[in-house]
């Protein structure tokens, strides 16, 4: 979804509340107090109550909004500049965006958000035909580059390697840059202290579906 898409789609803070109980109640709501999961909806109070014992939870409760005094429309705002670009963005930068004063409520929404994604990605498993490849990252500070020149290459002193896994399909009509038929899907990274079998193979069998096509890059 692109800006323009996204601020006709979530013009308001009434359209990010209503979006937002729309996942709520497909997802299911349980009272917190009996455990029970049938709810009248309190449109007045934008609350749920629980037809056993009438406790009444919010629409944040229980949520990665809970507790959040910040709009529905900021939450919807933070997650599409976080999903819609390959870029960063600083807690500053959002606050900035947004318009808002004060900066923690800002810096501990991203904070939630950040967390749940990488909880997400732990939970995933890549599936379908994977590619393994090696990377290496410089870890080399300026001053170590100014100082004294290392090697280049795997010998480098401030070479990180990592083992790259990428879900890989074959799409008609859209080519790599060396010209393959193929998209790249999912992708998952680790930083490694060796590309060893005995080092690679538990990884591969945490991250990887059992039922995944291996190929080696």
């Amino acid at each position: 979804m692109n800006l323009l898409n996204f601020t006709s789609t979530y013009p308001n803070e009434e359209s990010c509340k209503l979006k937002f109980k729309e996942i709520r109640d497909k997802q299911g709501v349980t009272c917190p107090r009996c455990g029970g999961t049938d709810h009248y909806w309190k449109r007045d109070k934008w609350q749920y109550e629980c037809k056993n014992c009438k406790t009444r939870t919010t629409l944040r409760s229980g949520t990665i909004m809970h507790n959040s005094k910040l709009p529905f429309r900021y939450w919807f705002i933070a997650i599409h500049l976080l999903t819609s670009t390959k870029k960063s963005f600083s807690a500053k930068e959002v606050q900035r965006q947004l318009g808002h004063k004060r900066y923690q409520p800002v810096w501990e929404m991203l904070h939630k958000l950040r967390s749940a994604m990488g909880g997400r990605d732990e939970s995933y498993q890549l599936a379908g035909q994977i590619e393994l490849d090696e990377g290496f990252f410089s870890t080399i500070t300026a001053k170590e580059k100014k100082d004294k020149p290392l090697k280049r290459g795997r010998g480098s002193q401030r070479k990180t390697k990592v083992l790259v896994m990428a879900e890989s399909s074959v799409v008609e009509g859209k080519t790599t840059k060396k010209g393959k038929p193929r998209r790249v899907g999912f992708i998952k990274m680790q930083v490694i202290d060796n590309l060893e079998a005995d080092t690679i193979t538990p990884i591969v069998e945490e991250k990887v579906s059992k039922d995944a096509v291996l190929r080696y890059g």
